[in-house]
């Protein structure tokens, strides 16, 4: 399981977590803590390749420091939320500005094969496979898919017969 980064020095906050003109653009139209939301699902997609599962995924610090920058009073940063219909909203929003689009069927398909073939047969570690799925995702523009386990899991018992068929049959073989 991936962690998402806890700590934060005010300098790394202030490189990772400041909103830019781009990011105001999503918030225009919003008002108080729906525009904390969207922000902050904005920076952490920015981050993170993906949207927060839950608000105690998003560090405090973070928080804080968006809810400033909106110039929210103190207090409201804490009601600010990650799901409902809202979130949805704003992560259809937020995938269309980014050029990202939603992991389909087609796509969980295509990302089990690549993996199976390219990646498990090397690497047995599971958090650096599902670190694999994330980074290939980035790269195809694809929001990263809501059953990683599954996908990860088929992909290894996939390459597991491959590597057994091709065992038995370099068996076979010497024994021909």
């Amino acid at each position: 399981m991936l962690f998402v980064r806890r700590e934060w020095e005010l300098d790394d906050l202030i490189a990772s977590w400041t909103l830019v003109d781009a990011d105001q653009e999503l918030l225009v139209g919003k008002h108080d803590v729906p525009r904390l939301s969207c922000a902050v699902m904005v920076k952490f997609f920015e981050i993170e390749g993906r949207f927060p599962r839950h608000v105690g995924e998003v560090p405090t610090a973070a928080v804080d420091y968006l809810a400033r920058q909106l110039g929210l009073a103190a207090g409201q940063q804490a009601r600010f939320e990650v799901t409902g219909r809202s979130a949805e909203r704003f992560r259809t929003q937020i995938r269309e500005a980014f050029g990202f689009r939603v992991f389909a069927r087609g796509d969980e398909d295509k990302m089990i094969a690549w993996l199976a073939e390219q990646f498990c047969p090397s690497e047995l570690n599971e958090d650096r496979q599902r670190e694999a799925v994330l980074a290939r995702c980035r790269a195809e523009k694809l929001e990263p898919p809501g059953r990683m386990d599954r996908i990860i899991g088929t992909a290894n018992r996939l390459a597991d017969a491959r590597l057994c068929e091709d065992t038995v049959a370099r068996h076979t073989i010497c024994a021909a």
